[in-house]
């Protein structure tokens, strides 16, 4: 019974050591996300695979899903903050001296609220009628308003663009029409995104825009150091 109990223990006892392992590498990489993106709480970090020894002993982490929610924008920079983004990571490495990360390559989903990109128009904005339209409000004196959809893409420099709009209600005034053409007129950019992820494309949901990204060779510092506008190539 002994023999036949020993190879069993001994499993167990190398299972709760490699959770145990990787419950501090995701803690530790939870903390340097959070660092990394500035954002209130720490994101959710779930490191795949078993053993997780065998990874860590070489240096490279299979599969990383994380999850960070609240990233900020630098208002003075008129960039557009992350409600929500979802990270999956492949072939992640870190640097000697901890201080940034780099996954082989990378695949990110982000959320963008209605009325964070309402704030960042100046105009008032919702779902519209297809994927790639938007609904924008526009108010003007006496109580009148105008109302008008919008085409919403992807451009480079991870970047959201409007064009296209087109009135649906409302008269379009002179006053109006500068409004919508000074709201539409630059992309907004996005913040804090990591250095190597690239926006392909944008799709308008339910409850905001949908922003999906890929990269390879993504870098993600102790330090938030990442630019609107980071690696628009690739």
């Amino acid at each position: 019974m002994i023999a036949l109990a020993l190879p069993l223990l001994l499993a167990l006892v190398a299972v709760g050591v490699d959770r145990f392992t990787a419950a501090r590498v995701e803690s530790r990489a939870a903390k340097a996300f959070q660092q990394g993106m500035r954002t209130s709480s720490a994101p959710e970090v779930h490191v795949h695979g078993f053993p997780v020894l065998t990874q860590i002993a070489s240096g490279s982490l299979r599969d990383v899903d994380v999850t960070a929610r609240d990233i900020p924008a630098d208002d003075s920079t008129g960039s557009l903050p992350v409600s929500e983004l979802s990270l999956h990571l492949a072939g992640l490495t870190k640097s000697d001296d901890d201080r940034q990360a780099r996954a082989r390559s990378a695949e990110a989903t982000a959320r963008l609220a209605y009325p964070d990109l309402s704030h960042a128009l100046g105009l008032e904005v919702s779902r519209g009628d297809r994927s790639d339209r938007l609904r924008a409000a526009v108010a003007l004196p006496l109580g009148t308003s105008v109302t008008t959809t919008v085409t919403v893409s992807a451009v480079a420099d991870n970047r959201v663009a409007f064009k296209d709009f087109q009135v649906t209600g409302g008269p379009l005034a002179g006053a109006a029409e500068a409004v919508l053409d000074r709201a539409f007129e630059r992309p907004v950019p996005l913040q804090n995104i990591p250095d190597g992820l690239h926006l392909r494309s944008v799709t308008a949901a339910q409850g905001g825009l949908v922003a999906r990204f890929s990269g390879t060779s993504v870098t993600f510092r102790a330090e938030a150091t990442a630019r609107p506008g980071d690696g628009s190539s690739g």
